[in-house]
């Protein structure tokens, strides 16, 4: 086996190893790409045949199980949710408080607010009365906002999460807007390790929406799809693009899964996540 070969190999494996180390996780984010390029290396390789053949079929598995999101229907669920990373230097903040007056939702997660963006939050107040924030970092906050009354808030500051107990007129639920650090080798394997034994305790259900700094299949996601019992509102969409490279790491997670679709950048270099989700059971 040659070097390059050894090499896409372990990162093409290593991608399915987060529940063993971080590294799995960053690995995870390029799964796509690794695939395409490790199915045609050996493809082209002299490798036998069968060898050959059943490592693309394995790559296009891989690559076919997340494609395939794109295009799976979800249904609407009755609570509407906001999620946007707002961009610490934003300076659309009333196009962008308009178009969350145009699509209505019930809660509005926000992250990066920051005293440049922060008249977004004053001049929703008289539609979402009740907000809560948290310090990310001394210049930055996360931030949620409800129509509906709220009972309780928790902040855990510097883990970017703010939540709050939402009173709705189905019945309690907590709802939460998190802002994720970066994986491995920064610090989301450990933020991660404070915040889910915390969600898992709660007994209302639990929404949580954010900039999660992370693709949806990898281990850290399913991570939190178990802790709160939950299912990530879809299809798959890119919210950020990095270097060409369309990311879909803003997410909205219900206990009954939800449809989410796209809104416009608004000054962000993130694209909204508008998801109408089910909180309770039919």
């Amino acid at each position: 086996m040659s070097i390059v070969a050894a090499l896409l190999c372990a990162a093409f494996v290593g991608g399915f190893a987060g529940a063993l180390h971080p590294l799995g996780d960053s690995l995870a984010v390029f799964r796509v790409p690794i695939a395409v390029v490790f199915a045609l290396w050996v493809i082209w390789s002299p490798w036998p045949a069968w060898i050959r053949w059943s490592i693309a079929v394995m790559c296009l598995a891989a690559m076919g199980q997340i494609v395939a999101q794109k295009y799976v229907s979800h249904p609407e669920g009755p609570i509407t949710i906001y999620q946007k990373n707002l961009l610490f230097q934003n300076d659309q903040v009333a196009a962008l408080a308009a178009d969350i007056r145009a699509t209505r939702p019930d809660i509005v997660t926000l992250q990066e607010l920051t005293s440049r963006n922060a008249p977004l939050v004053r001049d929703l107040r008289a539609e979402y009365p009740h907000q809560a924030s948290c310090a990310l970092v001394e210049w930055a906050r996360v931030a949620i906002l409800s129509r509906w009354p709220v009972e309780g808030e928790i902040c855990l500051e510097g883990q970017g999460l703010v939540g709050i107990q939402v009173m709705s007129p189905d019945g309690p639920f907590w709802a939460f807007s998190l802002h994720a650090f970066w994986p491995w080798p920064h610090g989301q394997a450990d933020q991660l390790n404070t915040i889910l034994p915390m969600l898992g305790d709660l007994e209302e259900p639990v929404v949580i929406a954010g900039d999660f700094n992370m693709v949806p299949w990898s281990y850290a996601l399913r991570s939190i799809e178990r802790s709160i019992g939950g299912t990530r509102a879809g299809p798959l969409f890119s919210t950020l693009t990095k270097m060409g490279a369309p990311l879909p790491i803003d997410h909205v997670y219900a206990p009954g899964g939800g449809q989410a679709v796209a809104r416009p950048l608004l000054g962000s270099d993130h694209s909204g996540v508008l998801a109408k989700v089910f909180v309770f059971d039919p």
